[in-house]
């Protein structure tokens, strides 16, 4: 895991965990929105032939390494394959590029790489402040990708320099990756249902919320 800016006196265990959590979902209602718009947008471009890339540290390596899989598998019913590289995982190049070049360059160069014009780049780390990071969205943006950052809350450096954010506004490394989890889910629902795969589905009406409401009461 990859730590926050900020220093909580204490880690939160057992329900303390769950209330922090419950606390921020609170919060976490402008990230379902942009997330799921992704989600849309992130169907077009790789219907249309494009690719995705995802990077992060630590935890936020596997969760990257989670997105990815779920686009070149599938998130529920069965689609077609979409081309997806997690940039975590190509060991021989993080290798190699950490041995030769300064260490910010780890994904930047990669990024260089293996992006196309139009191609989308989705970056997650819980403090947003990570120079691998950061160094990796400016090339993004200089290649012409489009630059998508999970991070913690703002302002960090990260969600300044990338083109859009889902900024979670939670005071926990653990809550903030918890919370990336969950958008990364609505970002491939969303995905599968601008597809028409399936039945997956991220926005209820009104109306259905309230016939939901009622059948559970």
């Amino acid at each position: 895991m990859t730590g926050t800016n900020a220093r909580p006196l204490h880690t939160p265990c057992d329900h303390e965990h769950l209330l922090e959590l419950s606390r921020a979902l609170e919060r976490f209602g402008p990230c379902v929105d942009v997330v799921d718009d992704w989600g849309v947008r992130l169907a077009e471009v790789l219907d249309g032939g494009g690719r995705l890339l995802a990077a992060g540290n630590g935890g936020s390596a596997a969760q990257a390494q989670h997105l990815t899989a779920e686009l070149v598998g599938r998130y529920r019913e069965d689609r077609p394959p979409f081309s997806a590289i997690c940039l975590t995982s190509e060991t021989s190049s993080l290798t190699a590029i950490a041995n030769d070049y300064p260490p910010e360059e780890l994904f930047a160069r990669q990024v260089e790489a293996h992006g196309r014009p139009g191609d989308v780049l989705v970056l997650m780390s819980t403090s947003g402040r990570s120079p691998n990071m950061v160094a990796a969205a400016k090339r993004g943006r200089a290649v012409g990708l489009q630059v998508w950052a999970m991070t913690g809350p703002r302002p960090n450096p990260l969600a300044d320099v990338a083109d859009e954010a889902c900024c979670v506004d939670a005071q926990y490394t653990a809550t903030v990756q918890e919370l990336h989890l969950v958008a990364l889910h609505i970002t491939c629902a969303a995905l599968d249902r601008t597809l028409g795969v399936g039945v997956s589905r991220t926005r209820m009406s009104n109306e259905d919320l309230v016939c939901r409401s009622g059948a559970s009461a």
